[in-house]
């Protein structure tokens, strides 16, 4: 989490797509063709690199997508329709739509939400699809005093309504796993076991899990040999370093490139998502310390 801004709020924030001012003029050593020697083709190729947009609101998006394709990064996660013809502008893919969730907090588990949930995925569904991406995310919500079992059969219920349309149009619902620890106090899909159970019963390929790797080590820990078990329910990955979120170098617990690694074995093609909190003050800098990130994952 953010000092300044959580991701709850910075979510809520962009949940509408609208692009998010900047902070300046364009970051002439990321635009002006000066790390030609980080560009794409300077990567191996076994991990497509993503970066959520949230972490970097301080930066203009087109200024973004022009760093980040410079890096090798070919996605960013969590932007809204509005903002997606800017990234097709760029040649950037979405790699992780929104824009149909309530919220974090109100979600699947709880049938009271259901209505206006199915009515946002059945709106935004067809519109991820006619723009060419994939994954749209979702979230179980907070518990309430909802056991396992009853936020199983809620969510279960609630998403059958969802996945015929998800299956005819290609797009796979993702929902996410979120420490209820620290950061998301009483969030149900908050372990490993209870997303699998949960893929399990909606019985669709169109169903699948978001791994934040930041989320699970905080929850539950034993990130590699989760992933080995669990990887054919996952459909995307997000970083971040443990703890506090900060910066995926030697200075926290979570050594990435044996995670990388592993992901890679398990025969993963989705997307990899920077969603770390730079370390950093100015956007320069910020940069940098993404540029860092993606070279310590790219194995």
């Amino acid at each position: 989490m953010s000092n300044q801004q959580s991701r709850r709020n910075a979510i809520k924030n962009m949940v509408a797509g609208t692009a998010t001012m900047g902070a300046g003029a364009l970051l002439s050593s990321f635009t002006a063709g000066d790390h030609t020697d980080n560009n794409s083709t300077a990567l191996k190729g076994n991990i497509n690199h993503s970066v959520c947009r949230w972490c970097y609101g301080s930066i203009q998006l087109e200024e973004f997508c022009v760093a980040a394709k410079k890096m090798g990064i070919t996605a960013i996660d969590l932007v809204g329709p509005a903002d997606w013809p800017v990234l097709q502008k760029h040649g950037i893919y979405s790699s992780m739509c929104n824009g149909a969730e309530i919220n974090l907090v109100d979600g699947f588990n709880d049938k009271k939400f259901h209505p206006e949930l199915i009515k946002r995925y059945t709106e935004m569904i067809p519109l991820v699809a006619k723009a060419g991406y994939k994954n749209l995310i979702c979230f179980s919500g907070n518990r309430r005093g909802i056991d396992d079992e009853t936020g199983w059969k809620n969510c279960t219920e609630g998403l059958k309504q969802l996945t015929g349309l998800a299956e005819k149009h290609g797009v796979v619902l993702v929902m996410e796993l979120l420490n209820s620890k620290i950061n998301h106090k009483d969030y149900q899909c908050d372990r490993t076991p209870w997303g699998v159970e949960l893929v399990k019963r909606v019985g669709s390929d169109n169903f699948k899990l978001l791994y934040d790797i930041y989320h699970m080590q905080i929850d539950e820990g034993d990130v590699i040999h989760t992933i080995q078990d669990n990887h054919q329910y996952i459909a995307h990955y997000h970083t971040g370093g443990v703890p506090g979120r900060h910066e995926i170098d030697e200075t926290q617990e979570l050594y990435y490139p044996a995670i990388m690694n592993a992901i890679v074995k398990t025969g993963f093609k989705g997307y990899v998502a920077q969603e770390f909190i730079p370390d950093r003050k100015t956007n320069e800098e910020k940069l940098v310390s993404l540029e860092k990130a993606i070279k310590i994952c790219d194995v």
